[in-house]
């Protein structure tokens, strides 16, 4: 289904956009301007909700993220790490900074998790990184009032 070979030819984004169950995701990659930086040399981490993952996101929240470029920015960055990390290499770290600030956390009990999320697929590798399918969509503090982050 997906390129478990970790030196494939497509980028973070054209592996995501083959996969096809990121497509909110990248809508929000283009309309953030992220999208081009995925696609370059890297190495990138991308932590990457489905569709479906978007689709239980409050509409309110999700409606003020697309009014503000700002905030919409911040949470794709959130997403997304420095580095090619796979699943075995976060399961030997607690934390790793995302591109927009705020440390994610990981755990592996019970399986693999970034902060509350699941991963459901790991290792989809692209060109210039990888990505993990999770089923949350990430909220940095500024977003969610809350402290960590879902």
């Amino acid at each position: 289904m997906f390129d478990k070979n970790p030196s494939p030819s497509q980028d973070i984004v054209e592996t995501a956009t083959a996969a096809g169950r990121f497509n909110t995701l990248l809508s929000a990659l283009a309309l953030s301007g992220l999208a081009k930086t995925l696609k370059g040399s890297g190495p990138f981490t991308v932590f990457a909700p489905t569709d479906e993952a978007f689709s239980r996101l409050d509409g309110a929240t999700w409606d003020a993220m697309l009014e503000d470029r700002e905030k919409l920015a911040a949470l794709v960055a959130y997403h997304v790490v420095a580095g090619r990390y796979t699943a075995s290499d976060v399961a030997q770290i607690p934390s790793a900074p995302s591109v927009q600030g705020q440390s994610l956390r990981f755990s592996t009990t019970p399986g693999v998790r970034v902060n509350k999320a699941h991963v459901l697929e790991a290792d989809i590798f692209g060109r210039n990184g990888v990505i993990h399918a999770i089923d949350e969509v990430l909220l940095p503090d500024l977003l969610d009032g809350q402290g960590a982050g879902a």
